[in-house]
């Protein structure tokens, strides 16, 4: 089950995981364009269904739908979310809880539609796509960076306490992939990467059944190195270098 099958990052692991041979519950708010993957995917079990993954109630009917014509989910994908691209001057309420709804809220909204299911069969994996930009803040970006800093300690929150109930979870921390969250920007991003690259690499951790997964290894080893910096030094460069113009 991924959602925010439509397009970027989702379209794509769906369309890699059908090349695998993995049978596919899509969702996401487009009807259209997930008619399109299905129609791409005929050499697998596809199934589609629309919904707001801030609609609880809507997630978890799309989900018991994907059980009743494909069988038990056995990894959950929360990929769904958006950018924002605020000065915090500017940034609404409105718009921080739009984009925290749909990152974090979204992405609990999905694992309590699968998790009672895949705890009583003990088995299952449960799925994050997160960012590098959930180790540090960034310029212009609060409420992008807080919601999948939420949403990596939520996950990591539920791998402790899943490590015995047989189910596995996974945070991916992905750099700049080559999507409409990233298309139309005038900065320079480093190590921008392919999304046919970025996808095959979110799909094979995914596959190794690894706890974490931040890449490229070149940008997550700079942002780690951040950390250790004293917040002086870090608000400097962190000034210059916004990547959201």
């Amino acid at each position: 089950m991924i959602t925010g099958a439509s397009s970027g990052l989702g379209r794509g692991m769906a369309l890699e995981i059908a090349a695998r041979g993995g049978h596919l519950g899509l969702l996401a708010r487009r009807e259209d364009l997930l008619k399109e993957i299905v129609e791409e995917t005929r050499n697998v079990k596809a199934v589609f269904a629309t919904a707001d993954v801030r609609d609880a109630k809507a997630v978890s009917e799309a989900a018991e739908r994907f059980r009743r014509e494909l069988g038990p989910i056995d990894i959950l994908i929360a990929n769904a979310g958006i950018g924002t691209a605020d000065h915090v001057v500017s940034l609404t309420p409105e718009h921080a809880a739009n984009v925290i709804g749909i990152n974090v809220l979204g992405a609990i909204n999905s694992v309590a539609a699968v998790l009672p299911e895949m705890v009583e069969r003990k088995q299952g994996r449960l799925v994050a796509i997160s960012s590098l930009a959930a180790y540090r803040g960034l310029a212009k970006s609060a409420a992008y960076c807080s919601s999948k800093a939420a949403l990596s300690a939520y996950f990591e929150s539920l791998r402790i306490d899943l490590r015995h109930a047989g189910i596995g979870v996974t945070t991916i921390h992905p750099g700049f992939i080559k999507t409409d969250l990233t298309a139309g920007r005038h900065s320079k991003m480093p190590y921008l990467m392919d999304l046919d690259v970025g996808v095959k690499k979110i799909v094979t951790a995914i596959e190794k059944e690894k706890k974490t997964y931040a890449f490229p290894w070149q940008l997550a080893t700079i942002v780690r190195a951040t950390m250790m910096m004293p917040p002086a030094i870090y608000d400097w460069i962190a000034e210059r270098n916004s990547f959201r113009e």
